[in-house]
């Protein structure tokens, strides 16, 4: 790769590092800059997935109040979304040759709706202030969490809203706990999945070294800009931004 190249990584790492820590949708740049340096749809996916890692590690790390107390929690779902994230990389290998290419699009576009549309979804299926989940809804939830492992461990934009918003949801947790343990959640997932395409997929690591550097300053930094931006425009932002890029990927698919 020439330095121009490793600079468009980094920066691109950079911008997925504060898009996934403000909002959930790293791949949002991760990924086209993959693209943009030659590395054809499902080695960027699979090099996309092991840098974003770096961001996986620091969230984890920065959510060790939050997630003081919840162990137990942790230690039931996590083989749920082992799983996922194993399963999700195993479809990956399985895709046939062209076939990512033409599914991401769509997986991007149903990624930026979910965000556009998450205070609606939470308001719609969230159980009443002050309401215990029932058990019925907690095992629904714990189903869909693995389906999100799936998605996670196959491609992933977005998977952390989804599994925040599924908390929320099956789980008596604040705001800051269910972050915290999503962040650990999705990054059991993710990391199954990294882990697979480390030793058996295609990963260019030329490239997953710059995005990784970019991804752990953006990921930094995220929280503290996110403090000075209403959170409706960001997600807005994205969001659209994400359509825009589905379209894009469309037409250069189809």
């Amino acid at each position: 790769m020439s330095v121009g190249d490793l600079l468009l990584l980094l920066v691109a790492g950079f911008g997925a590092g504060l898009s996934g820590s403000m909002a959930g949708l790293a791949s949002l740049f991760s990924y086209p800059a993959l693209l943009a340096v030659g590395l054809p749809p499902t080695t960027a996916n699979m090099t996309n997935t092991v840098a974003l890692m770096a961001a996986t590690i620091g969230s984890v790390a920065g959510s060790r109040p939050e997630l003081a107390g919840q162990g137990h929690r942790v230690r039931t779902m996590a083989p749920i979304v082992v799983g996922g994230g194993a399963v999700g990389a195993g479809l990956l290998f399985l895709t046939p040759p062209g076939g990512f290419e033409k599914v991401v699009p769509f997986l991007v576009a149903g990624a930026s709706a979910v965000l556009l549309l998450q205070p609606w979804i939470s308001a719609a299926v969230a159980p009443e202030a002050g309401a215990e989940p029932s058990r019925r809804s907690r095992v629904l939830v714990l189903a869909a969490i693995g389906l999100v492992g799936v998605y996670a461990g196959y491609f992933g934009a977005a998977a952390g809203v989804l599994i925040l918003t599924l908390l929320l949801i099956g789980l008596p947790l604040s705001l800051l706990q269910a972050n915290g343990l999503k962040n650990a959640l999705l990054g059991l997932s993710n990391g199954t999945a990294a882990i697979a395409f480390a030793f058996l997929g295609d990963v260019r690591w030329v490239a997953v070294a710059p995005m990784a550097i970019g991804v752990l300053a953006g990921s930094w930094v995220g929280p503290a800009l996110a403090r000075r931006i209403p959170t409706t425009l960001l997600r807005t932002g994205i969001g659209l931004a994400g359509i825009g890029l589905a379209i894009t990927l469309a037409i250069d698919a189809f």
